[in-house]
């Protein structure tokens, strides 16, 4: 469906570099990684294309637990085609150009393949990806474009190379690529005195003088000249092009929930036509198949994407994230909660966070939020393997934050006296079921409730999962009188004007309800759409520097994109909190 829519000073390097230091990350062959919020052994395995075992065995004790702000040894992985790829910790001191002269790489190889590097964020402990000869050899030559006839005709008259000039471009980013002193560049092009150059004028590239000529700048460049003469703009964006591929043809619930998120999608696509935006919308049944997705992919019109959304299934993503990054397209992954691919392409982003993640930005809300709490556990005997996790997380968050915790045994038949001695009169008592299942809820409501009622000098509250908002039929009046909480990563308010507007408009375009699920699929759609064709209309090719910029009103979910690491894409890491208040009011607590 179409919708008219990237020399040498040594003694400066010898005293910048301590021995010791850079002998821990190549002799030894690991470097340094520091742990950083949400990071588990899986995520960070994935992103330096290790095993979690290879971890362990450098970091004894690291399969238990690691901690934000821990140092993990990570093997040197030299991965891709012929050890293409390598990882430097940065150390103390270090700069971008004696990265350059360590490595023998350009400063534009090292910026093209660090897409979150910049010179603000260049600083101890951050680990970068270091490209081979190889890469930085291209990444310069890409950067050149000679002329056959007129290199042949310079040669003979002692020139070395011919090189057009691009833009951002500087005298010292040229003679670098080329192995030259800005003095020989100048010399060689007299019209350069006056420090200025033209876009798309050809500049005479002479051959060296000698090797230590070669090694000698006329001054060393500082992080911010290297960043910004280095780092290459992203395609521009006219009328927006978006490819949507997701599995119309699959069974019936899923069908349905796909053509839910479409039709949402397609409201969004209304709303930014109304403000004068262009955009062309493709839509391509990837059969819930990776073959099908293959497929999709060899037509040729799917290079020219600014934007591609899906696909559903885990099997369609390897190809479709290995397509995206080579052609510099945009990929939203909206469904999956596992993109291993995230951790090594920047052009990826994740909505559904991955667990670790998830959990982190809840433990941080929670102890913002209860930080003189008194927490008591709920165990009523029915088991929940899925929240073993959480809690064993929790519990470990509560006790570096001094937070008291106990936990009881509770039954139906468990009686006020068996749960006050736990309590706190001087404290808020935060009540949280190990299970989320609905029938924990059942045995545990009745006896809190009659704590609060014939207790009030006691301030209780409930605490749990998104899944409670399922149960609100079954147990709202315990959700209010409890003072309850939940996280969520996504919630709506029915009553909130924005909802309102667009169950309206959902209704008139396609004459029907959206299906009761969690989460309404139609909304998802919406709040995806809306984001990323706002983002792209307003910010462009500079989108993922202006993230926080992109100005919408989401109905049921948020967004708020990290990058995971310096040469990969974004997770969202967006969590609500929403609270059933004794007034009887419906609070959405957003943190950011």
């Amino acid at each position: 469906m179409k919708l008219i829519h990237t020399i040498c000073l040594a003694l400066a390097l010898a005293a910048a570099c301590p021995g010791t230091t850079m002998q821990a990350q190549t002799d030894t062959g690991y470097f340094l990684h520091t742990v950083t919020k949400g990071q588990g052994l899986y995520s960070i395995a994935s992103m330096y294309n290790v095993s979690i075992e290879d971890i362990i065995r450098l970091n004894p004790g690291s399969g238990d637990v690691i901690r934000v702000g821990q140092k993990l040894k990570i093997p040197q992985s030299r991965n891709g085609e012929n050890g293409t790829r390598q990882f430097h910790t940065i150390q103390a001191g270090e700069t971008l150009y004696q990265l350059t002269v360590k490595y023998n790489v350009s400063a534009k190889a090292i910026c093209d393949a660090n897409p979150g590097l910049s010179a603000s964020n260049f600083r101890i402990g951050q680990v970068i990806v270091i490209p081979s000869e190889s890469a930085s050899a291209t990444s310069s030559q890409s950067a050149s474009v000679p002329n056959t006839d007129q290199t042949e005709s310079t040669q003979k008259k002692g020139w070395k190379d011919m090189h057009k000039v691009q833009r951002k471009e500087t005298i010292f980013s040229i003679s670098q690529m080329y192995g030259i002193t800005q003095e020989e560049l100048i010399a060689a092009n007299p019209e350069l005195k006056n420090g200025k150059l033209k876009r798309g004028s050809f500049l005479f590239i002479p051959y060296p003088k000698s090797e230590s000529a070669q090694q000698q700048p006329a001054s060393t460049p500082t992080n911010e000249e290297l960043f910004n003469s280095n780092t290459a703009d992203r395609k521009k964006i006219g009328t927006i092009q978006v490819a949507l591929m997701l599995p119309f043809s699959s069974n019936n619930e899923e069908k349905i929930r796909m053509t839910e998120f479409y039709e949402g999608f397609l409201l969004a696509v209304d709303n930014l036509k109304r403000k004068g935006v262009s955009m062309d919308i493709y839509t391509f049944d990837t059969k819930g198949t990776a073959s099908g997705v293959k497929s999709i992919l060899a037509k040729n019109n799917l290079k020219n994407m600014d934007l591609i959304i899906g696909p559903v299934h885990q099997e369609g993503i390897p190809a479709l994230a290995d397509f995206a990054e080579k052609n510099d397209i945009r990929l939203v992954i909206p469904f999956s909660p596992k993109v291993e691919q995230v951790f090594k392409n920047p052009n990826i982003y994740q909505i559904n966070t991955p667990q670790s993640y998830f959990y982190s930005e809840v433990y941080e809300h929670f102890i913002r939020q209860f930080s003189n709490a008194n927490v008591i556990f709920l165990d009523c005997g029915n088991g929940d393997k899925e929240k073993a996790e959480f809690i064993k997380g929790l519990k470990s968050e509560l006790k570096d934050n001094k937070i008291p915790f106990t936990q009881l045994k509770v039954e139906q038949t468990t009686t006020p006296d068996k749960i006050i001695p736990a309590m706190s009169a001087t404290k808020p008592n935060i009540f949280i079921p190990i299970s989320g299942k609905s029938t924990a809820l059942t045995k545990l409501i009745p006896p809190l409730t009659s704590v609060c009622r014939e207790n009030q000098e006691y301030e209780m509250h409930l605490f749990g999962y998104p899944e409670w908002q399922t149960y609100t039929q079954d147990f709202l009046a315990g959700f209010y009188e409890l003072d309850t909480y939940f996280y969520s990563s996504f919630y709506t308010n029915n009553f909130f004007p924005a909802a309102i507007n667009f169950t309206k408009s959902y209704r008139r375009w396609y004459s029907k309800d959206m299906a009761n699920t969690f989460p309404k699929y139609g909304m998802l759609g919406y709040d995806i759409g809306n984001f990323f064709l706002e983002g792209h209309s307003t910010q462009g090719n500079k989108l993922e520097e202006n993230l926080d910029r992109v100005k919408v009103t989401p109905i049921q979910h948020g967004f708020k994109f990290d990058r995971v690491n310096n040469w990969g894409g974004f997770i969202n890491r967006k969590v609500f909190f929403v609270h059933f208040t004794k007034d009887f009011e419906l609070i959405k607590l957003d943190f950011d």
